[in-house]
């Protein structure tokens, strides 16, 4: 990813300030820039911004590079960062927090299956009232990569045929319950 030089006038020190009141980013000021949790992390290589940027550019207020890297979208949710930041920081919750509003914010980078998939498991789930694999990742492959399916013929099939996975819809009774509390948790994060 090419990165060019921002200004500190580019940034939005308001945003900045309301992330750092959201559930376990609190602790964000706290960081002393160490980079622990970018060391310990097993996907950092992989990542545009290591967590220790992502931090670094919430705190600075850089709203626009941390939601459309792919970085918090790579977030194996394993925890070593958390568990051993000094200043105990709960990054995985700072990914998680990111995620949530950079989907909101459609800020998320084209065509990048993992979000994608986040949004048709959600959207599965809350019309069926559980996950059924085979439709989700048709639509998380049909809306970002199609030929991905091409590589997930032979398991998919080995998964089919030792009933793994099934093609049968199966929906939970009074999904409409579900429906309604999800909406209420969605209106709650947005106040």
């Amino acid at each position: 990813m090419k990165q060019t030089m921002k200004f500190q006038r580019e940034a939005d020190p308001e945003w900045s300030e309301r992330f750092r009141t959201l559930p376990g980013c609190e602790r964000i000021s706290s960081c002393i820039q160490c980079g622990t949790c970018s060391g310990t992390c097993p996907l950092s290589i992989y990542m545009d911004y290591t967590p220790r940027k992502i931090i670094a550019l919430i705190r600075a207020g850089f709203r626009e590079e941390a939601l459309s890297s792919k970085t918090i979208w790579l977030c194996a949710s394993c925890y070593s960062c958390a568990a051993l930041c000094p200043q105990q920081i709960h990054i995985t919750d700072v990914m998680y927090s990111l995620k949530r509003e950079a989907i909101q914010a459609k800020k998320y980078p084209p065509r990048f299956p993992i979000p994608v998939l986040a949004q048709e498991f959600f959207n599965y789930v809350k019309n069926w009232g559980r996950n059924a694999e085979i439709p989700v990742v048709l639509k998380m492959a049909l809306k970002s990569n199609p030929f991905i399916l091409l590589s997930m013929i032979r398991s998919g099939w080995g998964l089919f045929r030792t009933g793994r996975i099934s093609l049968k819809r199966e929906r939970i009774k009074r999904t409409g319950e579900l429906q309604r509390a999800l909406s209420a948790v969605k209106e709650h994060s947005h106040a």
